[in-house]
């Protein structure tokens, strides 16, 4: 359990962190954390769906979950004085899920409607592809909805099965945060422990396959949708700091090198950008850009060189200075509200057992330097690299340059 308290916040974030996710799942039960995310809002034994959403509604509060790849997060936003509330409803959803037959099946057809949606959102699709080809035959590269072969076949025992052997107190972290008293929140949580006991968190293999080159997807849109993806740093490397200003400069924000390049200068493009994404033990930076089919060629090209250009020669200083102090800002402001700070307390104790204090971190970005930045650059894309496309004129690119001749075409779906 972890707690910050926030003098003059009207508002208290509960959250509840479980170290599982779609990395985590067998092949058979791909999509199960996020099939369970959604169920335990069905109901639980003394609570339906309904009389939960009023509780929470009826104070003007929030309440929501999201899967990631490596864990499952379910919480609560409310006016200060409800803590009481927040931890009654997550605590009952977390350890008295009711699994109803009837509301397994209603959420099933939910989620295979999800499934229809990412799969008509090009942008969304492609990420998903690039995935599988930066991760091939790895639980990393699957999405982590599921598949509609996986989540049609998951049974309601299946999924109970997977809630009973991951959430347990050894894979949990209670995180609040906003106007909160540390002890009164162990109080709180041990008075509704179920007192279910042990548990471990999952074993996790790193991607030992090399990446596919290329991946291609035709699809009859308006425009087409390009990413390319690098394998990146483990979430504890020391170089994460300076791999975050590198993303920054690149294609973090307005003033990065392929925003101005290939939007502003050029007009390519509406939507361009670059993320880093840090697992356990490996990672990944993405770029993408949507541009028209005409102009797919000329943008992926651009993108590539200005990767390139900043290998070769760096960052600059200003660049370095605006990088730094976006990332130092940011931080700061998104930890003005208690949903901010619950989330970067819970993460960090899930991920690395402790918190660090808000001006070790904001240290750590304003002491990068260009010497640390090119070599975060050098290490993560100077190796080998996947390309996936979607769009409706495609044409193989594959067996160009240094990056092998694999590569994946399909049609549809």
């Amino acid at each position: 359990m972890v707690t910050e308290t926030l003098p003059g916040v009207r508002s208290v974030t509960t959250g509840f962190w479980v170290g599982v996710g779609a990395r985590d799942e067998a092949p058979a039960e791909a999509g199960a954390s996020h099939f369970l995310e959604h169920l335990l809002f069905k109901g639980t034994e003394s609570r339906t769906a309904g009389q939960i959403a009023e509780a929470v509604d009826a104070v003007g509060g929030e309440m929501n979950a999201f899967t990631a790849q490596e864990h499952t997060a379910y919480y609560t936003r409310l006016p200060a004085g409800e803590l009481d509330l927040g931890l009654d409803v997550l605590s009952d959803v977390i350890w008295a899920p009711a699994f109803r037959a009837h509301e397994v099946e209603a959420e099933r057809q939910v989620i295979l409607e999800e499934i229809a949606m990412e799969e008509d959102t090009p942008d969304d699709r492609v990420l998903v592809l690039l995935a599988e080809a930066l991760f091939p035959d790895h639980p990393l590269g699957r999405e982590v909805l599921g598949s509609r072969e996986s989540i049609g076949a998951m049974t309601r025992d299946d999924i109970a099965g997977f809630h009973a052997r991951w959430y347990r107190p050894a894979n949990l972290v209670v995180a609040v945060a906003g106007a909160v008293d540390h002890d009164v929140v162990v109080d709180g949580v041990s008075r509704r422990f179920a007192g279910v006991d042990g548990g471990s968190r999952p074993a996790r293999e790193r991607p030992d396959r090399a990446p596919v080159a290329e991946v291609a997807l035709r699809r009859p849109v308006e425009q087409a949708h390009v990413a390319i993806g690098y394998r990146g740093l483990a979430r504890d490397d020391d170089d994460r700091f300076a791999l975050a200003v590198a993303n920054q400069i690149l294609g973090g924000g307005m003033s990065s090198r392929l925003f101005q390049s290939i939007r502003e200068e050029r007009g390519l493009a509406y939507s361009v950008y670059s993320y880093p994404v840090a697992y356990h033990d490996c990672g990944a930076l993405v770029v993408y850009a949507g541009t028209a089919p005409s102009r797919l060629s000329m943008v992926q090209g651009l993108l590539e060189e200005e990767i390139a250009r900043f290998v070769d020669d760096g960052p600059t200083e200003v660049e370095l200075r605006v990088a730094k102090g976006y990332l130092a800002g940011s931080t700061v402001l998104g930890l003005e509200d208690s949903g901010g700070c619950m989330s970067r307390i819970g993460k960090a104790v899930l991920n690395f057992g402790h918190v660090i204090d808000l001006d070790e971190l904001l240290a750590r970005y304003r002491s990068i330097t260009v010497a640390d930045v090119r070599r975060a650059a050098s290490r993560v894309f100077t190796g080998d690299r996947s390309l996936a496309i979607v769009g409706p004129k495609i044409r193989s690119s594959a067996t160009r340059g240094p990056h092998g001749p694999t590569s994946r075409q399909r049609t549809g779906a």
